[in-house]
C-alpha cells in the first residue's frame, strides 16, 4: 500500500459537483499524483521488491464520500460535526459513493467506475454514538460521514443496507473485479 496525500478539499466544488463526478475526479487526481511519484522514483522504498518499469503493474486509487439529504459529507472537521451527521441519519438514509481507478503500467491504460450503497439506520441512532465510539478509539474523524458500519456500536443501529458492505466500507469488490475485466479487455485490444 502506497499513500501519497493530495489536497482533496482543494479540488472540486462540494456544493455543485455531483457526488459520482467528485469521487471520480479525486481518484483520478490521486492516480495522476501517485503515477508521477512512482515515475519520479519517490516511491521506491514502498514498492514491492522486484518492481521495475519493465514489469507490468496495475495501480489502484479510489475515493469515497457520504451523501445525505442532498449534501456531500466527507470526513467531519470536528466531533460536533460528526454528531450532526449522525443525527441526520436517524431521519433519512445516507449513501456512500465510492470510486475506483485502475491504471496499467507501463501502458498508462486506465479504467474507472463508481459504486453506490445506501444505509438505512434505525431511529435509535443519535449523536451520542460518536462519544461512545471515541471512548473506544474509533477513528470517527477519519471516516467519510463520521461512522464505520463495521463497528459493533454502529452495526446495532443499522436497519438495512442497499448494496454491499465492502462498498460502504470504501471499496466495492464487485466494482474492482468489473474494472479488472475492462482493463484486461482494453489491454487485449491495445495488443492487436
Amino acid at each position: 500500500k502506497i499513500v501519497r496525500e493530495i489536497d482533496e478539499r482543494g479540488l472540486g466544488d462540494r456544493s455543485k459537483d455531483k457526488p459520482r463526478d467528485l469521487v471520480l475526479m479525486l481518484a483520478k487526481a490521486k492516480m495522476d499524483h501517485l503515477i508521477n511519484e512512482i515515475q519520479a522514483g519517490n516511491c521506491n522504498d514502498d514498492l514491492p521488491s522486484g518492481f521495475t518499469s519493465a514489469n507490468e503493474w496495475v495501480v489502484l486509487t479510489g475515493d469515497q464520500v457520504v451523501t445525505h439529504a442532498g449534501n456531500i459529507l466527507e470526513k467531519p472537521d470536528s466531533v460536533e460535526q460528526a454528531k450532526e451527521f449522525v443525527t441526520g441519519y436517524a431521519s433519512s438514509p445516507c449513501s456512500t459513493v465510492g470510486s475506483c481507478v485502475l491504471t496499467h503500467l507501463p501502458s498508462g491504460i486506465q479504467v474507472s467506475g463508481v459504486d453506490t450503497a445506501t444505509i438505512h439506520f434505525k431511529p435509535t441512532i443519535t449523536g451520542d454514538i460518536i462519544d461512545n465510539l471515541l471512548k473506544e478509539d474509533a477513528p470517527v474523524l477519519s471516516c467519510a460521514g463520521g461512522l464505520m458500519i463495521e463497528h459493533p456500536l454502529t452495526r446495532e443501529h443499522i436497519d438495512r443496507i442497499e448494496g454491499t458492505e465492502d462498498s460502504v466500507m470504501g471499496l466495492s469488490k464487485d466494482l474492482v473485479i468489473r474494472l479488472l475485466g475492462e482493463l484486461r479487455q482494453k489491454l487485449l485490444e491495445n495488443a492487436k
